[in-house]
């Protein structure tokens, strides 16, 4: 059977037809054009060359007039062009002279006596050649500017930032009639930053409503959370259901090298959305602009601080009652200028969490919802192993289980999938490392001792999965995953944490009698988790209930923050000396537990040694528990 050629691609149109609704190309004469024209140029030249008189001496010409030799003169300024009486040319001079700087009074006597035709022009250019002379160059350099205009143009990436002359022009993206798609019911969970838009919506359909009783929504409403919580998707959400021309820009599309280029592209996009308005104008990252002033080169008064100034003042420019609204996104509103926070300004703020568990089931479903979803998939049990993923590694895991069931020639994106995709995010991928028996059975020792201590421990989480396949820079990993999602913890939560952190390095300890350097990263975890219990959430008799910031975490980005020191050296050792106790306390207590279950450590460590994977199911029946 012959197979069928395929149908071209969609947005493609088959070899020898133009795309509908576009223009024939047409045939470019100017580069003939311009051949031609150099062609004639270059002729005439040579023509010219070909047809040019002798040069003769002034004394030779005078002889050759008195002898009755010459039949007619051109005289122009000082240059003298003749034809000789039998001359054979059928066109131009014979011969060409100049005349001597001293004035030859009888020469015209001596052309009069012999009847020579005489013939006088002035050396004075004809008015259209001086036309020519003062206009041509004009027209050059304007030319080269139109030139380099529209070659700057194509490299900066279309006509949107208006080129050479056009630099402060908006580079924001006008979208019109969007997609209803876009929509609220497209963005899943966020319910109370959906209540807070649904004002200004209300307000962007029917602003005479609001009118009629004086009342002015805020100009500015900033939406902060982590990356990939769906803040631009809000946005083009909240114009979507509006039903108004949406303008959207990055911070850094404002600045540029060139001073005042940033304060003028604000100018003209808020200039694009008064004629537009009702409108609605989306500013992405705008902490690459709105930082607090101050703190720039020369005094401050750089370039992304006019810019911020120009914002500042269009946002004060608007009118009460006039039907702009400005939405703005960051994730660091620690560094914003506070004058762009106050009432009149961005005086509305929108907080993006990270989705809880019933969000993530909802974004999952949507993300899942045109795609071939296999029946034995539980979408809820994903949702619960996903803590602390955002709208977007949701998506990126879908795609990644839809990626996994692709490579592997199946028609429908089944569990395991998920599996896969979850693992290869959270871990890492599996890499192709060959240990040797003695290193396998430490490492199956180490994680066993994490995965008994989680499941004997009251208060830690459970247990979820056990592997001692290489993934990322990790040898094994054990993965508990808790039963909800924790917005508080309690002390007892926390030091049963502290040591499950120290279960692998126990079980080293019990089995071996020493200890290896794959406890680097546990130990790290659990003194930091240590010195925070001490010096911010005092959990510790002997500091007492006071803070002690030294770093503080960002409430977004999740990294830490130095903050400048508030107590004394005498404090801070003996900060340390606490944290010091602390992770030796949960240290004693895992070895005193793994010793008590020594049997089952032996026997867990042993199935992970043969099956390398463990669910938590296969390790509860393994250890006869319930």
């Amino acid at each position: 059977m012959t197979p069928q050629k395929p149908d071209p691609l969609p947005g493609r149109n088959p070899p020898g037809k133009p795309a509908p609704g576009k223009p024939v190309p047409v045939f470019d004469w100017r580069p003939l054009i311009f051949t031609l024209i150099l062609f004639v140029f270059y002729y005439y030249a040579s023509a010219r060359q070909h047809q040019a008189p002798s040069e003769v001496p002034y004394s030779t010409f005078k002889q050759q007039l008195v002898n009755d030799q010459v039949v007619s003169v051109q005289i122009k300024g000082q240059q003298v062009q003749g034809r000789y009486r039998d001359s054979e040319r059928k066109e131009g001079f014979d011969f060409s002279t100049r005349l001597p700087p001293i004035t030859d009074t009888r020469l015209l006597e001596q052309i009069e006596t012999h009847q020579v035709e005489l013939v006088a022009q002035s050396e004075e250019w004809p008015w259209w050649a001086n036309l020519l002379v003062s206009v041509l160059p004009w027209v050059l350099i304007f030319g080269l500017f139109a030139w380099s205009n529209r070659a700057l143009q194509n490299r900066m990436g279309g006509s949107g930032a208006g080129g050479l002359f056009g630099f402060s022009k908006s580079r924001a993206r006008l979208y019109e009639n969007l997609d209803r798609k876009i929509s609220f019911d497209e963005v899943a969970g966020l319910d109370s930053a959906k209540h807070d838009l649904r004002e200004v919506i209300e307000y962007l359909k029917n602003p005479d409503k609001f009118r009629r009783l004086g009342a002015a929504l805020p100009k500015g409403i900033l939406m902060m959370g982590p990356p990939g919580t769906g803040k631009t998707l809000l946005a083009k959400a909240t114009a979507a259901e509006a039903g108004v021309p949406f303008f959207s820009i990055s911070g850094s599309e404002f600045v540029e090298m060139f001073v005042g280029v940033g304060a003028g592209r604000v100018r003209s996009m808020f200039q694009q959305a008064r004629e537009k308005a009702p409108a609605l104008i989306f500013i992405d990252e705008i902490d690459s602009v709105g930082r607090v002033r101050g703190t720039g080169v020369g005094g401050g008064n750089d370039e992304r601080e006019q810019t911020l100034n120009q914002i500042l003042a269009e946002m004060d420019g608007f009118e009460p009652t006039e039907p702009i609204i400005v939405l703005a996104a960051t994730n660091r509103p620690d560094v914003l200028d506070p004058a762009l926070l106050r009432p009149g300004r961005f005086d509305r703020k929108i907080t993006l969490d990270l989705p809880q568990k019933k969000a993530r089931l909802q974004i999952l479903q949507v993300h899942t919802r045109k795609k071939p979803v296999a029946q034995n998939v539980d979408l809820e049990q994903l949702a619960g192993r996903t803590i602390g993923f955002s709208g977007a590694d949701l998506e990126n895991l879908v795609n990644e289980a839809a990626l996994h069931a692709a490579n592997t020639d199946k028609e429908q994106i089944e569990q395991v999938d998920f599996e896969y995709a979850h693992d290869k995010i959270i871990l890492g991928s599996e890499r192709q490392d060959l240990l040797n028996d003695r290193d396998k059975q430490r490492i199956a020792y180490h994680e066993a001792g994490h995965a008994l201590l989680s499941l004997f421990l009251p208060n830690a989480d459970p247990l979820a999965k056990i592997t001692i396949i290489p993934r990322g820079r990790a040898l094994g990993v054990t993965e508990t995953m808790p039963t909800e999602d924790r917005v508080n913890y309690t002390q007892e939560f926390l030091e049963d944490r502290l040591c499950v952190f120290m279960g692998g390095r126990c079980s080293e300890k019990v089995v071996y009698g020493n200890v290896s350097s794959g406890a680097a990263d546990d130990l790290k975890q659990c003194t930091r988790l240590a010195r925070r219990m001490i010096t911010q959430w005092g959990m510790s008799e002997k500091m007492g209930p006071v803070t002690f910031l030294q770093h503080e975490e960002h409430p977004f980005l999740g990294m830490e923050m130095t903050q400048p020191k508030d107590f004394s050296d005498a404090t801070a050792r003996l900060i340390d000396e606490e944290v010091e106790a602390m992770v030796k306390r949960s240290e004693t207590r895992a070895l005193d537990l793994l010793q008590q279950h020594r049997a089952d450590l032996d026997k867990l460590a042993a199935e992970l040694v043969s099956h390398e994977t463990l669910a938590v199911e296969e390790v509860r029946r393994l250890l006869n528990l319930a």
